[in-house]
């Protein structure tokens, strides 16, 4: 569990512009965003011999699989693959960059995404189980599933709607501060509380949102990213966690895994949630960040309502939470953003939302029916 820890770091990240973008495409948007990550990173396209691509949401064109990007970028990787996790894919791909570079095949590894999702149409028009095994409960959508978490966790702690609406309004005060994110115009409670409901007791404003962009992120040694042009984020932590069964289980709702992959991410990197400075917790709907927060430690089960009231969770608060908007006010880039942000902020990149002497990050993500989990760690490197 420790020989990973420290070992590899984050050496460039890129996005491309989010939100419609008509004329783009899947491929388009993830050869920008490997372009803008080069940049960063201060490689030379050669330099990357490691290429891992999440096929994405619309594909009219086909999967978004290494081969197709593997030929626009001109690379022949020694190392390569695709994997599709929904929210957990992101978090999943760059720790299997970072087991590559550890391992020695490859040295510099590029985790490539990019989604037409807004303009180009979306799986999320479907049953969120992929069968009959949860269209036969009505449940068509993925705020369905997270509606049940919700209605659950209401009955069970009296946790309020106005409490998710505190997340929803954090998030949108810190994409209001953020430039390229797509809803930057801030909300309140009252507004919160006004949105139409989606499924209920998730409002509109509860959900994220669906969007056009790319992202990718490259990860190689903690040693050669010493010499980087950017300042090195280390991969201190790394944990997932599965399960296979859902409706089956009466505590699914929870998705107690999640815990599962962040105490092996805390065990990897020799910390707990008391060493946190800032947050990165993925965010489909308002009630994913409270269950985040109990199964990461900063409150107990049942105690997230209140943990998030008074701005606790916004910067300035004592425990900041997805600084540039999240997926429900930035983008949703199905949690790529989330890493991207998480290096920024330990840079000290951040501009007018930035955490003032952030040194550590917890980042998380999840995916699929609510079966996949993950969690990172990542640090601030000494020059």
């Amino acid at each position: 569990m420790h020989s990973l820890k420290d070992r590899t770091a984050i050496i460039g990240v890129g996005a491309t512009p989010q939100g419609k973008l008509p004329g783009s495409t899947q491929l388009s948007l993830a050869v920008d965003a490997f372009k803008a990550a080069l940049d960063d990173s201060g490689l030379e396209k050669d330099d990357i011999d490691g290429l891992l691509t999440f096929p994405g949401t619309t594909a009219p064109e086909g999967p978004l699989n290494y081969l197709r990007v593997g030929e626009a970028l001109g690379i022949d990787p020694a190392f390569t693959g695709s994997m599709a996790m929904g929210g957990g894919t992101a978090g999943a791909l760059v720790q299997m960059a970072a087991m590559a570079v550890e391992s020695g095949h490859a040295t510099a590894v590029a985790c490539v995404f990019g989604d037409a999702a807004k303009t180009g149409g979306s799986r999320f028009n479907r049953a969120s189980g992929w069968g009959d095994s949860w269209g036969i409960w009505g449940m068509m959508g993925a705020a369905a599933n997270s509606a049940v978490a919700a209605s659950r966790h209401m009955a069970l702690y009296g946790t309020t709607s106005e409490q998710l609406a505190e997340v929803a309004v954090a998030c949108r005060r810190h994409a209001s501060m953020n430039p390229n994110a797509v809803m930057r115009d801030p909300i309140t409670i009252a507004d919160h509380q006004a949105s139409r409901f989606i499924v209920e007791p998730l409002h509109l404003l509860d959900c994220c949102l669906i969007s056009d962009g790319g992202v990718c992120i490259i990860v190689t040694s903690a040693e050669r990213a010493k010499d980087a042009k950017q300042p090195r984020v280390l991969i201190s932590g790394m944990g997932q966690a599965y399960t296979t069964r859902t409706l089956e289980r009466e505590d699914w709702w929870y998705v107690p895994h999640q815990k599962e992959a962040l105490d092996r991410a805390y065990a990897m990197a020799g910390l707990g949630p008391q060493h946190i400075d800032v947050a990165q917790l993925y965010d489909n709907f308002t009630i994913s960040v409270l269950l985040w927060l109990e199964h990461a430690g900063f409150c107990k089960p049942g105690e997230s309502g209140p943990f998030v009231e008074g701005g606790r969770i916004q910067l300035g608060g004592e425990l900041p939470v997805n600084t540039a908007g999240g997926n429900l006010s930035e983008s949703y880039m199905e949690g790529w953003l989330h890493i991207v942000e998480g290096v920024r902020q330990l840079r000290g990149q951040g501009g007018e939302r930035q955490v003032q002497g952030a040194e550590t990050c917890l980042v998380t993500g999840r995916g699929m029916t609510l079966n996949c989990s993950n969690a990172m760690v990542l640090t601030k490197g000494e020059a």
